[in-house]
């Protein structure tokens, strides 16, 4: 088996390439949870522009990967950091502009406690496979009157927790945990947190939610 870090790298660099970069996410039993390209996270998604907009202050970005929202938003003179274990996607974010560290959104972090708002896009509330535990762990790094904007799985979608895997070409990596958010239930999620919903919007079939 692989290391996850590594087939993602691998994509990221074919998806930088415009090439074919697509991995399936795989429960245990092989079964496909989600198919994934990278190559959608290496230009402008629809729906990018309304999650951008709501931003009025310094953003950090975790998991930016190759870092299209931070570039976009430090293009446009918003403060933005993107923040990625993936030492491809690092270089890949700075080769577009976008300021990058390559750390553990668990470990320390560049000027905590100070972000307007603290970004979890593509999924991304899935890190960890604890959303709990990632959304204490935002709330810490937003400042006082912060915000915590969250992508989220849509209504009549299903959350869950547990292992998953990538897989491509006839490999698979070793297991890591993972979860999923839909809209519906991230109200109960985030009040474990300590966080509540101050508002949930929708554009080009994805949706969004604000948490404070």
């Amino acid at each position: 088996m692989t290391a996850p870090l590594v087939m993602y790298d691998a994509a990221l660099r074919r998806a930088t390439r415009g090439a074919e970069a697509v991995l399936r996410l795989v429960d245990l039993s092989g079964r496909a949870v989600q198919v994934l390209d990278a190559r959608r996270y290496t230009g402008e998604r629809p729906g990018d522009r309304s999650i951008m907009d709501g931003c009025v202050g310094p953003v950090l970005d975790l998991g930016c990967g190759p870092g299209r929202l931070a570039a976009r938003l430090a293009a446009r003179g918003t403060g933005a950091l993107g923040v990625d274990i993936s030492a491809t996607a690092v270089r890949a974010a700075r080769r577009c502009g976008a300021p990058a560290v390559r750390a553990d959104l668990f470990g320390p972090l560049p000027d905590e406690g100070t972000w307007r708002h603290v970004l979890l896009a593509d999924g991304n509330i899935g890190i960890g496979g604890d959303p709990v535990r990632l959304l204490e762990r935002c709330a810490v790094l937003r400042s006082p009157d912060g915000d915590v904007l969250v992508e989220c799985e849509p209504p009549g979608a299903r959350s869950w927790r547990g292992q998953v895997a990538l897989a491509s070409g006839g490999r698979i990596s070793t297991p890591f945990p993972w979860a999923y958010v839909t809209v519906t239930d991230i109200g109960t999620v985030a009040a474990a947190a300590g966080l509540a919903v101050a508002r949930i919007w929708t554009e080009a079939g994805r949706w969004f939610v604000r948490l404070r």
